[in-house]
């Protein structure tokens, strides 16, 4: 039916019109379940018709299945969370009513669907202020289904539902993760709900969490219900994974839970949560961030498991002796119950089937019985015994079994007859254990026949052969068989012959004769033929299915079937002893043949173990820690011992290398269970490690090493130093791959994180100036005037320590804070001592990239950063400028802890922090929070140099980045500081033109066409074209002439913003203005050259009213102005006669090229004789004479776009 969709609203109505309750309507209703679940997005719409079909409802089967849809809508769907928050919204008053429903399992479901409900309102009250009344409702269900939890009246089901419920109320009042980025929808917390919030009140919430912890605690301590105590587990599974600061109190209370409270109960029970407290702690230990508490989850899974089997035991021996664990002790004594018990079978003595049930069971199979019940019953039977009987059969045994007969006599003292019927019935009653009353007590599987009664032997003589023949074999006939070989019955033997006989075969005098002496080879050949039986019966029993996995890591010999590996091993490792030392003995053959002899079943046993490593990992494991515990022995007694421990790992190590696989940990778990890594094998994992052409290797290598480090305390300071040493290789790959390894300890994991830290500050140091080179490159003196280096200068007397340069402690008195003596450094194979200089990137990079690797993590390390740089060489702040770019965007620009470094960086690290502002707005525009922390910094520093204080201004490059963000009086303000920078060089060029970029308007294409019709322009925060250009020379005292000049040039290589009209527009403002500046002429001339349409402004406007304003009073610019004059002429000739006969004069003698052009202008413009006549005068033909004004030098040439360098004008 579900695959054939149906309209729900026509299947509610058809289950109303049937009979309710009846088989018809339940059809009808699954099949519309079925659909629902298939697609769910009808049941919002249906959710109000639906609710009002259960509320005041008795019970019946459309109630049951609208609960149970409402439970799955809301829990389970896939609708959106929204959706499911609505619904729960709409739900809520109808699911408190439900919690009074006398039917527990309609109340169960409400509990289960409310622990869904709860954090979905929570989250949905946090993001409303208007929802007061449906968070009072949630908080009076939240509490009465918490009351479930403790009432010892609640139904089982509803209270473990109750649990799960209360699970989730702890997972929403603690906090989870603070970062609104790294919320997650699924989990709605504290940290979500804001401080202000009108009625939820977060630090009530949050104690009311913290004390439902407690209780959960104290009911997982307290707790008889062993399904209560399941359910509790299985909820803090999520809670550990979630809320990671709960992790140690959890950990803490399963290691000292103990079943103490579940006294009474079956085993059965008491197990059950015994694995659940297991699967939980390996769950917990099994998360990457838990690892600080593996040791002590693995300490406490330890202490279950020594917990557990002392369980076992206790219960098999109460099952021994007949005792039910589930049942109580009975209350009568048992003496008492077997006086009231009536005779209802007969005497043992009587018994008539007791043959019957002796031969079931001698012919009963007994291996057909599993080893385990056989093991059980064998110590269920020996436990039964009490001590003194048990000892007393033990005697027995040893005395029917040694042999002890008495020495022979002359006459005959064999036993014969009646004696002899009675040794025989003392034999076997001796082996019958019985009770203080004199009742057999039952042994073994036939405990329920009683023994035979005594056999009545004929008075005869006792063959005394058969005195030491087993019980067992008493039922064999030996005269029938004579017989039977003999032909006939034979006759009995006398006394005498049956002593005779007995005699001899009493051996007394016998003696066994020494076995053959053999030769060197046959005794390896006996050794090499025993070893190979051995472990080809260790095949037949691993095939039988007892072997240990191959993946285990308990050693060899701790399986039964297994016990040939320390046969093997110790065959091989302690048997045999060197042979003693003769002082007289000249000849060493022996020892060393010793030694071969020894090296041989050694290799023997190394190739077979070599052939297949990964499944015979257990038997070179407990060879290596026998051979470890040998050479202990050995050496205790014999210092000259040869030790054969690191001999073999060696030889293990070096063949296993080469068949090394990145998915095999065989090679890892074999060493990390060795008692000892020798040297030479953590050099051997380093060359696994730097083996860049082999990622498998590469990949065996680390993951041994940190498995050193976790695992084994006493190795971790030589395996993290080879790790550390590793941040430094040269080689990226490898030095990328142990730096993601160490910094996964940081910052939580102890030891290793203070050895990490220490370790990579040492390496930022290492990067210092150190006092001793600094005091040879300031070695440089004068000598009879003359510089002389430290190399030609006499040695000093540095013997008085006064004069040593160190105070009293050692301490170069030159080292600055921070600073670590030369000797102390830290010093790997892969850096030199010291940095050499100039100092290369690849090298600088090798030093601090674990160092930048921590930062992300540990921000703290930006601090030693910064207060290192200033105390580097340049050629190393260069370095560490550009490798620190990676870092500083992964950071971002919001990150705390590197804008306070900017607003208050150490001395000397001005250009790194401005690096990192620099790194923040390159792809960019700066934040709003940056230009306020920069223009703070700026003001700050600007108030200290008012009020007289000690300090360097601010690089002026720290404005460039947001310059373009300040306000138009700001940029006014700063950009002279800005222009200032300049100084020839490419780079402050570069720096310049792009602020200029930034902070200039590009005027539209028809600026300074004549119109009327044009919109006025909106002010605007940036600067316009004229308004740069202007602001360049009225600030040209404060730039300087030399960076103005060269900002002037800047602006007219960007030809697309400064055009002719701009440029038009400048030279008028400049001109409207009182003082004119001292580059104003110069860039008319730079003007006029770069656009000739600007010419005839400039001769007939703008030199005219130059004449006007007395343009020769003032000396530098009347200079331009005669140059500009020659630039532009003939057309400033016109302009130059507007100046007075001496000002004239003086041009002309500066520039006497221009008179004859001035001549000419005159004779053909001018009608007025006269005035030709005075103009003639100062333009006539050049004589010998002096002139007054020594001519200008014709050598100026204007400027090009973009000069690089300019003289200053006269």
């Amino acid at each position: 039916m579900a695959s054939n969709p149906v309209d729900p609203l026509q299947a509610l109505q058809a289950a109303f019109s049937v009979t309710p309750n009846s088989k018809e309507q339940a059809d009808i209703l699954f099949a519309l379940r079925e659909q629902f679940e298939i697609a769910p997005a009808p049941i919002p719409l249906l959710l109000n018709t639906l609710l009002s079909l259960v509320v005041n409802a008795g019970e019946s089967l459309l109630k049951k299945w609208v609960i149970d849809l409402l439970h799955f809508a809301i829990c389970r769907s896939t609708l959106s969370i929204d959706q499911r928050t609505q619904m729960a919204s709409q739900a809520l008053e109808t699911l408190v009513q439900l919690m009074d429903d006398p039917n527990t399992t309609t109340v169960k479901v409400v509990v289960q669907t409310f622990t869904t409900v709860y954090p979905l309102l929570f989250r949905l009250s946090c993001t409303s202020r208007n929802g007061q009344s449906a968070w009072n409702t949630l908080t009076a269900a939240k509490n009465r289904i918490v009351e479930f939890v403790w009432s010892s009246a609640s139904n089982t089901g509803v209270k473990l539902a109750a649990i799960k419920f209360v699970q989730k109320v702890i997972l929403v009042q603690t906090r989870g993760v603070s970062d609104p980025r790294l919320q997650n929808k699924n989990d709605p917390n504290l940290a979500s709900c804001p401080a202000d919030h009108p009625f939820i009140n977060v630090a009530q919430l949050e104690n009311e969490g913290k004390k439902l912890l407690e209780a959960v605690f104290n009911t997982f301590y307290t707790s008889q219900n062993a399904d209560l105590l399941s359910a509790l587990l299985n909820s803090w599974a999520s809670l550990t994974k979630l809320r990671p600061s709960v992790t140690p109190l959890i950990v803490t209370a399963l290691k000292q839970w103990t079943p103490a409270a579940l006294t009474n109960l079956p085993a059965s029970n008491v197990k059950s949560v015994e694995k659940s407290l297991r699967i939980l702690m390996i769950h917990i230990s099994r998360i990457p961030s838990n690892a600080a508490y593996v040791g002590q989850i693995n300490e406490a899974l330890a202490q279950q498991v020594i917990r557990m089997e002392k369980a076992l035991s206790e219960e098999k021996r109460r099952k021994a002796a007949g005792i039910d664990s589930r049942k109580r002790p009975p209350s009568v004594p048992i003496e008492s119950l077997d006086a009231k018990r009536p005779k209802l079978e007969p005497e043992l003595s009587s018994t008539p089937n007791t043959s019957a049930n002796l031969g079931f069971l001698a012919s009963f199979d007994f291996t057909s019985l599993p080893a385990t019940l056989i093991t059980e019953l064998v110590i269920a039977n020996l436990e039964s015994f009490s001590e003194p009987t048990f000892l007393s059969l033990v005697q027995a045994y040893r005395e029917k079994h040694t042999g002890t007969t008495p020495a022979p006599t002359p006459a005959p003292s064999i036993p014969t007859g009646p004696r002899a019927a009675q040794l025989r019935a003392e034999s076997g009653r001796s082996l019958t254990p019985q009770d203080s009353h004199g009742r057999s007590i039952p042994t073994g599987p036939a405990a329920s026949t009683p023994p035979p009664p005594p056999v009545k032997v004929k008075d005869e003589p006792v063959d005394p052969l058969q005195m030491d023949i087993d019980q067992d074999e008493l039922e064999y006939e030996p005269d029938r068989l004579n017989e039977k070989l003999s032909g006939g019955i034979a006759a009995e033997p006398s006394a005498a012959d049956i002593h005779a006989t007995a005699v001899n075969l009493q051996l007394i005098d016998f003696k066994i004769p020494p076995p053959r002496e053999l030769t060197e080879d046959e005794r390896m050949q006996q050794l090499t033929n025993a070893v190979k039986r051995i472990w080809v019966s260790a095949v037949d029993l691993n095939s039988g299915g007892d072997a240990l996995p191959v993946e285990s890591t308990q050693a060899g010999g701790h399986s039964p079937t297994e016990i040939w590996m320390l046969l093997i091993v110790r065959m091989i490792t302690r048997v045999a002893e060197p042979p003693p030392e003769d002082d007289q003995a000249l000849d060493a053959t022996p020892d060393k043949d010793f030694y071969m002899c020894q090296d041989q079943l050694r290799q023997t046993l190394c190739d077979y173990i070599m052939s297949d490593f990964p499944s015979r990992i257990r038997l070179a494991t407990t060879w290596m820690n026998e051979e470890w515990y040998n050479d202990q022995l050995r050496l205790a007694e014999d210092p000259n011992w040869r030790p054969n421990y690191d001999t073999w790992l060696n030889q293990i190590v070096a063949t296993y290398q080469t068949l090394l696989d990145a998915k095999d940990r065989t090679f890892s778990r074999f060493l990390l269970d060795l008692p000892s890594v020798p040297e030479d094998v953590l050099g051997l994992l380093r060359d696994l490690c730097i083996d860049s052409s082999s990622t498998d290797r590469m990949q065996v290598g680390f993951a041994t090493l940190r498995g050193l480090v976790i695992n084994r305390p006493s190795m971790r300071s030589e395996a993290l130093t080879v790790l550390l040493e590793l941040t430094t290789h040269p080689e990226k790959k490898t030095r990328g791959a142990a730096i993601n390894t160490v910094k996964l300890w940081v910052p939580n994991t102890q030891p290793m994180d203070s050895m990490v830290r220490e370790f990579a500050l040492q390496m930022l140091r290492k990067l210092q100036i150190q006092p001793s080179r600094a005091a040879e490159e300031d070695v440089s003196m004068l000598v009879d005037g003359e510089k002389t280096d430290a190399a030609k200068v006499q040695p000093r007397d540095f013997s008085d320590s006064s004069h040593n340069g160190h105070d009293a402690h050692g301490k170069d008195e030159n080292m600055e804070d921070g600073q670590l003596p030369p000797e102390d450094l830290v010093h790997t194979p892969y850096l030199p001592e010291q940095i050499e200089l100039p100092a290369q990137k690849s090298q600088v990079l090798q030093h601090v990239e674990l160092l930048f690797a921590l930062s992300v993590k540990v921000p703290e390390f930006l601090d030693e950063i910064f207060a290192a740089y200033g105390q580097m060489d340049p050629t190393v702040q260069d370095a560490i400028q550009e490798l620190i770019t990676a870092l500083i965007r992964s950071l971002g620009s919001s990150h705390g802890k590197l804008l306070t470094l900017i607003r208050n960086f150490p001395s000397g690290a001005e250009t790194l922090a401005l690096r990192v502002l620099t790194i923040f707005t390159e792809h960019g525009r700066p934040s709003s929070q940056l230009v306020a922390l920069v223009k703070a910094l700026i003001n700050e520093r600007e108030a200290k140099a008012k009020g007289g204080q000690k300090g360097k201004d601010l690089d002026a490059r720290f404005l460039i980045p947001i310059i373009a963000e300040m306000d138009k009086p700001d940029i006014l303000r700063h950009l002279p500081r800005i222009v200032s920078i300049l100084n020839g060089q490419a780079e402050p060029k570069n720096l310049v033109r792009s602020v200029f970029s930034s902070i200039v308007t590009t005027p539209p294409q028809t600026f300074g066409s004549v119109t009327s019709n044009l919109p006025r322009v909106r002010q605007s925060e940036l600067l316009t074209p004229a308004e740069l250009m202007v602001l360049l020379h009225d600030s040209e005292k404060e730039i300087g002439l030399k960076s103005a000049i060269e900002a002037i040039g800047i602006c007219f290589s960007m030809t697309d913003v400064f055009r002719s009209e701009i440029l038009a527009v400048v030279m008028q403002q400049i001109m409207d203005e009182a003082d004119l500046p001292v580059l104003f002429l110069r860039t008319v001339i730079q003007a006029v050259t770069t656009y000739k349409s600007l010419v005839g402004f400039v001769s007939t406007t703008l030199l005219s009213r130059l004449i006007t304003k007395k343009i020769w009073t003032n000396p530098p610019l009347w200079e331009g102005f005669i140059r500009c004059a020659k630039v532009i002429a003939p057309a400033s000739f016109g302009a130059l006669l507007q100046l007075p006969k001496d000002q004239l004069r003086e041009l002309v003698d500066k520039q006497p090229s221009l008179k004859s052009g001035l001549r000419d202008y005159v004779n053909k413009k001018s009608t007025n004789k006269a005035r030709i006549a005075g103009f003639l005068d100062i333009f006539g033909e050049e004589d010998s004479t002096t002139p007054v004004h020594p001519p200008m030098r014709d050598d100026f040439t204007p400027p090009p776009a973009e000069p690089a360098a300019e003289p200053t004008p006269a």
